[in-house]
Order: C-alpha cells, then sequence, then structure tokens
C-alpha cells in the first residue's frame, strides 16, 4: 500500500488516490475508464490521468484497450492462485534476510505492528466490519514490518506490488478468516522472536494459501 511522499506531485496524488480505488473496490474489476468523468474525479488534466494509467497498467491494475482507451484489470481464480504463489515466494524470501538481519529495532516495530493489527481483528471477530479498512491497513503493516530488516528495497517494492493485487481480492470478497487469520498472525510474531525463518514459511503457506481457498469459496457463495 503506497503511501503519501514528503514531495508528492499532482500526479503522485492522483496516482496513489486510482490505484487505491481500485485495490478497496471504489473502481470494479473490468470497468471502463473514461477519461473526462475521471479527470473530474481526480481534479488531474488528461495528460497526466493518461501517464497515470499507462503507470498503473504497469502495475498489472489496469489494462490498455489500444484505441478503446483503458479498463480495470479483471479478476479471476487462475490469477489468485498466481499472485499468491508469489507472494509466498517473494513473502518467504523477505521474511529469510529480516530474521537474519533485524535488530532491536527491528523487533519493536514487530511487536507494534501485531498489537495494533490484533486489537482490529478483536474488533471483526467480534462483527465491528466497519473496522475493515483499519484493519487491512493494519495486516499490511504487519507483514510490511516482519520483512523491513531484509536490507533490499527492490525486494520490498516487489512484495509491495503482489501484496496490493491480493488485497485487492480480499477486499473484493469481503474475506476475513477470523480466529484462524488471527492466530497466525500470533504464531509469526513469535517465529520472528525466535529468528526461525523455516516456522515462518510453513506459517505464511498456510495464512496466504489458506486465504486464498477463502476468498475462491466466498466469490462461489456471492
Amino acid at each position: 500500500m503506497i503511501e503519501a511522499a514528503e514531495h508528492d506531485t499532482i500526479g503522485d496524488s492522483a496516482y496513489r488516490s486510482i490505484r487505491k480505488d481500485i485495490i478497496f473496490g471504489q473502481l470494479r474489476p473490468s470497468e471502463k475508464l473514461r477519461l473526462e468523468p475521471l479527470r473530474k474525479r481526480y481534479n488531474v488534466s488528461v495528460t497526466t490521468l493518461r501517464e497515470i494509467l499507462n503507470r498503473l497498467t504497469s502495475d498489472g491494475l489496469v489494462v490498455a484497450e489500444g484505441q478503446k482507451g483503458f479498463e480495470v484489470a479483471s479478476i479471476s481464480d487462475a490469477n489468485l492462485w498466481e499472485v499468491a504463489e508469489l507472494r509466498l515466494l517473494v513473502e518467504g524470501h523477505a521474511v529469510s534476510r529480516s530474521f537474519d538481519k533485524g535488530d532491536l529495532d527491528w523487533e519493536s516495530q514487530v511487536v507494534a505492528a501485531h498489537h495494533k493489527l490484533r486489537r482490529l481483528e478483536d474488533r471483526m471477530i467480534a462483527g465491528d466490519m466497519s473496522a475493515r479498512d483499519d484493519w487491512k491497513k493494519a495486516d499490511w503493516g504487519f507483514h510490511r514490518a516482519l520483512i523491513t530488516g531484509c536490507g533490499s528495497e527492490t525486494l520490498m517494492d516487489l512484495h509491495e506490488q503482489l501484496f496490493d493485487k491480493y488485497l485487492r481480492y480480499q477486499i473484493l470478497t469481503l474475506a476475513f478468516r477470523g480466529e484462524n487469520a488471527a492466530r497466525e498472525h500470533g504464531e509469526l510474531l513469535q517465529a520472528a522472536f525466535a529468528r526461525d525463518s523455516g516456522k515462518a514459511r510453513d506459517i505464511l503457506g498456510l495464512h496466504i494459501l489458506g486465504g486464498v481457498e477463502f476468498i475462491i469459496n466466498a466469490r462461489k457463495k456471492a
């Protein structure tokens, strides 16, 4: 989830807004992205908007249709599995590096991120779905904290792209696995304390691929 930078341009701000609206379902899969309504909605010029949509095409969140313009990328079970498997590969590698390199400050960051996430998970488990957006931001924050010690901005950027694509499916299906997901997050925290990267990768496999099955089942019921 791309956060605001200190010296963002108007184009950067609009890029983040459109990206967020795609991920959080305000712009739906396969929706046509007509330039004039979008220009007004995000308060940018047509030239800047085209640049943003081309950038989002590179991100895999928008599809360019030649002379027909742009549309939001579609979703499918096959694509979800591909995204999940790539996320597991990248996040597992990043976690291993982070566990090897992380210091006490890193541990403190992981603890704080998990504490925030657990509080929001408790609210969701209790039925407070109004916490959904904050929960997903906290979920992102915890998984991000786990890998911040990896020492590679390139690896973290790649993880961010994959996490956002995975997150989009969760948001579109309102997928929350409740206590199972919360327990797995707690187990990841303990693996971080123990610097047990093998255990963490095993938990991530259950966590991410279990999430895929949950999302697919939710889509079938919709």
